[in-house]
């Protein structure tokens, strides 16, 4: 079955950088167009990153473009986000999210809290 494992979150002060890392198993990575979805206390779900299958395009809303950054490692079955200059209000479980035909998946999420 789709796992999505995410890892790389933590405690880090506003300005600071973090990335974070998704490992994925259990269907055809290298197919699946992939993004990161992040859920802030009292907030919807965003969507913050998405990268299309061989890694040749990228999406970002106005609130972290310029500030992050998604890649993929197709070889590796691993996605990744650099996120930089974060602030207080990044604050939020970040999920991997996988997209393969009419299937999505979200990994159990990593904490990130910018604070000082």
């Amino acid at each position: 079955q789709v796992q999505l494992v995410e890892s790389g979150g933590g405690l880090v002060q506003p300005g600071g950088s973090l990335r974070l890392s998704c490992a994925a198993s259990g269907f055809t990575f290298s197919s699946a167009i992939m993004g990161w979805v992040r859920q802030a206390p009292g907030k919807e779900l965003e969507s913050v990153s998405v990268i299309n299958e061989d890694g040749s395009s990228t999406v970002y809303p106005t609130s972290v473009k310029g500030r992050f950054s998604i890649s993929r490692d197709n070889a590796k079955s691993m996605l990744y986000l650099q996120m930089n200059s974060l602030k207080t209000e990044d604050t939020a479980v970040y999920y991997c999210q996988s997209r393969l035909g009419p299937r999505t998946a979200r990994g159990q999420g990593t904490q990130v809290t910018v604070s000082s």
